[in-house]
């Protein structure tokens, strides 16, 4: 059983689709399972439904709109760099209304539903083998894995939704009485799940380069310096993430592919730019076919 996996990682989602849309239209690679967190739970219906064209649609048109009700910061344009900060009126609008959060995403919500239709829902269920989304239970302090064969429409929808809540700039949700935030709070890319559910062969696509291959730039302010240590932690997880998801696979001798960024995309994953995610999502084909040359290569001169 082959799994897809796709990591958290924002905007840089649209790199994961291009590695997806070579080893699905190109290599020909069928998939019974596919998990991801975070952004990668935004990807993986629609891959499910081999819908190729519209995930990168949705995925090159998305801006800050499309993603944020209330939204924490302005997107400002200098030069060829693209960058966010604060935006303090809304800031303070969310601490008067006593809000926990700097920002809402219930934007999102609504254009999950309007993208993700029941019958491709239906459809999933129908051809797949299962399609899981990780959230983190923050009230029991625990990951959980959501599958489509044990949700209705709706449940999925809002899955997918609270996924991609990353906390403390987008919604913090609640069900049946327990509170609920971005999946890579406490897993950011489910490798080891994929290995437990029965995937023998697992595609992994991890939205970080391998190597840091420069000095990280933190934030000029405390709000910037809050994003920057958020992207710390959530880079050792993944590395972590990453070890667990290795030794899974040797204990139960399962092929691992990992498909890395070949550097690292982004400052900050929350920058949506059409004309970066576009850049991204062909940086990422092109990397896949890359690598799969390599790897050819590397066959062929061990037959010989």
């Amino acid at each position: 059983m082959r799994a897809l996996v796709i990591s958290g990682g924002g905007s840089k989602g649209a790199f994961a689709g291009g590695v997806a849309q070579y080893l699905m239209e190109v290599e020909k690679r069928e998939y019974d399972m596919f998990l991801g967190t975070s952004t990668g739970s935004l990807l993986i219906p629609h891959l499910a439904t081999n819908d190729i064209s519209k995930v990168y649609d949705i995925f090159t048109n998305v801006t800050q709109g499309d993603i944020f009700s209330v939204s924490p910061f302005v997107q400002r344009k200098k030069g060829d760099r693209e960058f966010v900060s604060i935006d303090f009126v809304n800031s303070l609008w969310q601490f008067i209304r006593m809000k926990r959060t700097f920002g809402e995403s219930k934007a999102l919500k609504r254009n999950i539903r309007r993208n993700f239709t029941k019958e491709e829902y239906n459809k999933i269920r129908k051809t797949k083998e299962d399609v899981v989304v990780t959230v983190s239970n923050l009230s029991k302090n625990r990951v959980e894995y959501k599958s489509i064969n044990e949700c209705t429409y709706e449940e999925f929808c809002n899955w997918i939704w609270i996924s991609c809540n990353y906390i403390p700039f987008m919604s913090l949700a609640k069900v049946d009485g327990y509170e609920y935030a971005d999946g890579g709070l406490g897993c950011v890319i489910p490798i080891r799940e994929a290995i437990k559910r029965g995937a023998t062969i697992v595609d992994a696509i991890v939205l970080e380069s391998e190597q840091m291959q420069r000095t990280k730039v933190l934030g000029k302010n405390p709000f910037s310096l809050m994003i920057s240590l958020f992207g710390h932690l959530m880079d050792q997880m993944e590395k972590h993430d990453i070890t667990i998801g290795k030794l899974a696979a040797k204990t139960k001798d399962v092929q691992l592919n990992l498909y890395y960024t070949p550097t690292r995309l982004t400052e900050n994953s929350l920058i949506f730019s059409k004309r970066l995610m576009v850049k991204w999502w062909q940086e990422g084909y092109d990397y896949a076919k890359q690598k799969s040359n390599e790897n050819s290569k590397m066959s062929e001169l061990k037959d010989k």
